[in-house]
């Protein structure tokens, strides 16, 4: 028995808040120890700092007894009074309420988390979303292209380049970007991919041609093959020969008969590569000097600022679970089957 459409969301966001919640709390776990004696050496640091404002502001040091007491405000603030999985549990809530407080180190420019991600994610989000979308649009044109002639030239063309091209590394391939463009060609000036901020967003949209291309290059192919593969399938159906059969131009049998018939893993590929590319990636955005969520995670484990760690991985895991969720609540709207196995499961 189908279950309702508002209880199958409810029944998929309260199972993805719960997953979400449950790998929190086991990286919280992992990172306690390394945040604990981060805590304590802030303790040391800014028990010293006070000790010296304290002598040049009064003249004399001050007492044992007014020393441990600045001490214990400072462990009850960072939460070193607590038990272990105490401190587990806090970092938990913490980080599963967006409570992320400040870095050890000042990562692009500021200790404070939020404004790292924030920062990190915008510009994660203006170059790798950008180039996802030019990928799709190409991918499904040329896909859907492909699987009205099998075996064509334009066919036979993308199969190889899709082998050829999904076989590249990334980090390869935009390396040999800069080679040819920047110091052979000279199309674009050196200081674009030696620095990483740029002043001006014009400067931004000339720096992000290069990883954009690369992104386009390596991934349009492999779409192109999927979908091909996917229309190919739908293509020889009953339904579309009958639709051929009743005179219906052949434009509106394939866009709009085999492709919406071929919507749910397409839309399903879709989802997870757009909420993916708001990931980043560490080794394309370093050769590119693009100052992402990849880079950003990078200088986190490099500076080992545990606070930063914590947040990037909260929020990898919570664009995966969010791109499930929606996943299976678009495929219960669009095919109520879907609604019936979840009542069963449940």
């Amino acid at each position: 028995m189908a279950v309702g459409f508002g209880k199958y969301v409810a029944y998929r966001v309260v199972n993805g808040i719960v997953i979400l919640f449950f790998a929190v709390l086991v990286m919280s776990a992992l990172f306690t120890k390394v945040a604990t004696i981060q805590a304590e050496n802030q303790v040391d640091l800014q028990t010293q700092t006070w000790i010296s404002n304290y002598i040049q502001t009064h003249g004399e040091p001050p007492t044992e007894q007014q020393i441990e007491a600045y001490q214990m405000y400072l462990k009850k603030e960072y939460g070193l009074t607590k038990s272990y999985l105490g401190r587990v549990w806090m970092y938990t809530i913490d980080t599963f309420f967006f409570k992320w407080g400040q870095s050890s180190q000042a990562l692009f420019g500021t200790h404070d988390v939020k404004s790292q991600i924030k920062t990190a994610l915008s510009r994660t989000v203006l170059l790798f979303t950008t180039a996802q979308i030019i990928i799709i649009l190409i991918g499904i044109t040329l896909g859907t292209k492909c699987a009205q002639k099998p075996g064509s030239l334009l066919d036979r063309t993308i199969s190889i380049l899709a082998m050829v091209t999904t076989s590249l590394p990334t980090w390869w391939v935009g390396m040999l970007m800069i080679l040819l463009f920047v110091f052979y060609a000279g199309l674009l000036p050196v200081k674009l991919y030696s620095q990483i901020y740029m002043p001006h967003w014009t400067d931004v949209l000339k720096k992000m041609t290069l990883p954009v291309l690369t992104l386009v290059i390596v991934a349009f192919g492999g779409w192109s093959w999927i979908i091909r593969n996917i229309m190919i399938g739908t293509m020889q159906e009953d339904f579309i020969m009958v639709a051929r059969a009743k005179g219906v131009p052949e434009r509106k049998v394939v866009y709009g008969h085999a492709l919406r018939a071929s919507a749910p893993p397409v839309v399903t590929m879709i989802i997870f590569a757009m909420l993916g590319s708001m990931g980043g990636a560490i080794i394309t955005e370093i050769i590119f000097n693009w100052p992402g969520m990849g880079r950003l995670y990078w200088q986190a484990i490099n500076a080992n600022a545990v606070r930063t760690m914590m947040a990037l991985n909260y929020m990898f895991a919570f664009i995966y679970v969010f791109a499930m969720v929606f996943a299976d609540i678009l495929y219960g709207y669009l095919d109520p089957r879907v609604r019936v196995g979840a009542s069963a499961g449940s």
